[in-house]
């Protein structure tokens, strides 16, 4: 086993398995409170309200909701203003909560209205991510070799992949400790539910973009 996947003593597979499905649930809870008119700052306060009833132990990353032009900021930037959801528009949700010791970590893009530029990048994000994770099933790629994959196929699709975002660990809270580096710079096949794969988009003409992002597993046949 890498370096990379140590896991804690705490850390059991079925409970991370169930952890991710609680995220993901709680992802869709608060993007159904997300509304036109809403401001950035309104639907990250309705978030937190969603995580805290869900009885949310901590956060390991920060609850990060961007609506706009600002779906094009990577985690780490901060969103340059705080924008109002229009009827046409598009954001993205990105979570990292902690419950039962474990660290969930979803993050997907949605819109509102029908403008098919939109809805087509926010597609794209879930789809790269499909076309990723089954080449991490059927291939025994590196994660290095898996992004070189990401990059070629969104060419192929008409957008940008941001390679300044590029997967990471999570396992038994606080997954840091074991010095897990990124998905991308992993130069051996990424073991089972232990790795978020991550895709931002961005769309090639227009001042948007899309995110997706969910734990690599290995399901029996």
């Amino acid at each position: 086993m890498s370096s990379s996947e140590i896991v804690g003593l705490t850390y059991d597979r079925e409970t991370q398995l169930n952890v991710q499905k609680l995220t993901w649930h709680a992802l869709h809870c608060i993007a159904d409170e997300i509304r036109p008119g809403m401001l950035e700052s309104e639907a990250q306060a309705i978030g937190e309200n969603v995580l805290q009833d869900l009885k949310m132990e901590l956060a390991w990353h920060p609850l990060l909701v961007r609506f706009g032009k600002n779906t094009l900021r990577t985690f780490k930037q901060k969103s340059k203003e705080d924008l109002r959801l229009t009827e046409d528009d598009i954001f993205f949700i990105d979570m990292g909560p902690v419950w039962f010791g474990h660290e969930g970590d979803a993050g997907a893009t949605f819109t509102v209205g029908n403008d098919s530029e939109k809805i087509d990048c926010a597609l794209a994000a879930k789809t790269l991510f499909d076309y990723v994770e089954a080449h991490w099933r059927h291939t025994g790629s590196t994660g290095k070799e898996l992004y070189d994959f990401a990059e070629y196929e969104a060419d192929k699709m008409g957008f940008r992949l941001n390679l300044d975002i590029r997967g990471h660990r999570v396992g038994d809270y606080p997954h840091a400790v074991h010095k897990p580096g990124k998905l991308a710079e992993l130069d051996s096949h990424p073991k089972d539910a232990l790795w978020i794969l991550e895709i931002q988009l961005a769309h090639p003409e227009l001042k948007f973009g899309s995110f997706y992002e969910d734990l690599l597993v290995q399901y029996e046949s």
